[in-house]
């Protein structure tokens, strides 16, 4: 058994400061300053049109491609903003618009100028409904955008029809960075595939080079001089991303030094990796790992059977065991590390297989047939889990868990993997009893998405004028005790109403060589290469 690598555990509130790793082993690809770096990827639908986090609700999208789409502004560890694009910035009393003075000596890599008229091409064509964006569409207030105004040549007024009070974070993420004006008047469309020539922003790196599904290279912007913290030119010339959707081959090229980190470590395989590397673990902010139970379609009409449910699964258990103890039991649909968090959810609904078979009873399910499986009027109780592929191992290991535990109750649970298109055909129309995934974010902002009549990852298919009610007095209240309150209720009412079964909280696990200094981390645990140097 090879030693433990040294593990950090970040807090929520020390990320963007996680740097100076201090690490002992093996030699990397290549050696000096302005050398290579290599960082192996899981990113297995990147090559199916998610190389634009303007329109890709993958966290991947945003997480590669910041090496090349700067923001306005920069989110801090504990919460604050910063400027980076933008030098300074007013919001009216009421949230409803937000000026922004911005830097006059930031240029793309293609030569344009970034300036106010880049700006508001952006936006604009975010909120366009034939980019068919989603979440940056959302995150840009979607029907509460009411446009960006072209003050002057480096001034830019970012208006809303209603206050807005999430708008500074968004612009502080990559699904809001900014792409040449001449790619979204020549290449728009291609902007989705991506590439060299298409994917052209003002960052730290330009991209290269790109081989679908095996790697994408970004090479330094020399003219770079205006991070987030006053960064100038990256110290290495060459980030190579190297895409590896198997979790063991990631952990194997980082272990043997042929790649410089790895990202999206499951904690089976980070904690036997061997000496040399330190592993750093840094808890999602957003929505736990959960199941999401449509109410529109089937059995999970019924109450009784979607408490059910969440009371026949043995989380605790499965989740401990599967993670080896790293990945915190998740109690609400927002984890313990986004603001407005609430606490008091912890224990609340514990296993007990008492209490679903009794809820199911109450639901009419009473009769089993030979499989033990519970009936009602001739017909199985049984719900058909959609997922997307690729299903991390462990992932797959808890499906299985969650499947034994309900058919103890009485519940078929029948999963079928599959692939994007095959995936979207049964997501669209919502021909689905279940589905399943996780969602970064720090403004809890997110459950409009997920939680409003309108919200685009409704994959519950919740319509509740009451929900709907408090989403929009939440995003429109810029007063955070208010907010946390309203978030409060929520959580709450999803805890009873069970639309959401929230399963576990994931942390972002980056496995990083000795060769590696000054790499830092922003909010949702995905790495930052301003300062990072090789050698």
């Amino acid at each position: 058994m090879p030693a433990h690598p040294a593990r950090r555990l970040l807090p929520f509130a020390a990320l963007a400061a996680a740097t100076a790793l201090v690490l002992t082993a093996c030699a990397g690809p290549s050696g000096g300053s302005d050398g290579e770096l290599v960082w192996s990827i899981e990113g297995a639908n990147l090559s199916a049109g998610h190389m634009d986090p303007q329109v890709s609700q993958l966290d991947v999208s945003g997480m590669v491609q910041r090496a090349v789409l700067d923001s306005l502004v920069f989110q801090e560890e504990d919460g604050s903003f910063t400027p980076w694009l933008a030098k300074e910035w007013e919001v009216s009393d009421d949230s409803t618009e937000y000026t922004f003075a911005l830097r006059d000596d930031v240029t793309f890599t293609d030569g344009e100028p970034f300036d106010a008229a880049a700006v508001k091409a952006n936006f604009d064509r975010i909120v366009d409904p034939e980019t068919a964006s989603a979440q940056a569409a959302s995150m840009l207030g979607a029907d509460f955008y009411a446009g960006t105004e072209v003050v002057d040549d480096h001034t830019v007024k970012v208006t809303f029809t209603q206050p807005y009070a999430p708008f500074l974070q968004a612009a502080s993420t990559p699904q809001l960075g900014f792409y040449s004006p001449a790619v979204l008047e020549e290449s728009a469309d291609q902007l989705k595939a991506g590439g060299p020539g298409i994917t052209v922003g003002t960052g730290p790196f330009e991209l290269t080079e790109y081989t679908p599904d095996q790697e994408i290279v970004y090479t330094r912007n020399d003219d770079y001089a205006w991070g987030p913290h006053g960064e100038k030119a990256p110290k290495v010339e060459t980030l190579r991303v190297e895409i590896q959707p198997e979790a063991s081959v990631r952990a194997g090229v980082v272990e043997s030094g042929e790649a410089d980190l790895a990202s999206n470590i499951p904690p089976n395989l980070a904690k036997d990796l061997g000496d040399g590397l330190t592993v750093d673990s840094v808890e999602y902010p957003g929505l736990p790992y959960s199941l999401y139970l449509n109410e529109k379609y089937g059995v999970f009409a019924d109450e009784k059977v979607r408490q059910a449910f969440a009371r026949g699964i043995d989380i605790d258990p499965a989740v401990k065991e599967i993670f080896f103890g790293q990945f915190p039991r998740a109690w609400s649909v927002l984890g313990s590390t986004t603001p407005g968090y609430d606490a008091s959810l912890e224990g609340t609904w514990e296993f007990d297989q008492d209490a679903a078979n009794a809820l199911l009873d109450e639901a009419g399910w009473t009769e089993r047939d030979a499989d033990g499986i519970r009936t009602k009027g001739g017909q199985p109780l049984s719900v058909r889990w959609i997922a997307w592929t690729p299903v991390p191992d462990d992932r797959a290991a808890l499906a299985n868990a969650i499947q034994s535990d309900l058919k103890e109750i009485g519940i078929d649970v029948v999963r079928e993997v599959l692939e994007p298109g095959a995936y979207n055909e049964q997501y669209g129309p919502k021909t689905f009893d279940l589905t399943d995934w996780g969602f970064s974010g720090v403004d809890p902002d997110f459950l409009r998405s997920h939680l409003h009549t309108d919200g685009f990852q409704n994959a519950s298919q919740v319509s509740d004028p009451a929900v709907d009610a408090l989403l929009e007095q939440a995003v429109a209240s810029s007063d955070q005790d208010e907010r946390n309150v309203l978030y409060t209720q929520l959580q709450e009412w999803n805890a009873e109403h069970t639309a959401i079964v929230p399963l576990y909280s994931p942390s972002a696990i980056t496995a990083v060589g000795e060769r590696v200094k000054g790499l830092a981390y922003d909010l949702y645990g995905r790495p930052l290469f301003y300062d990072v140097s090789v050698g």
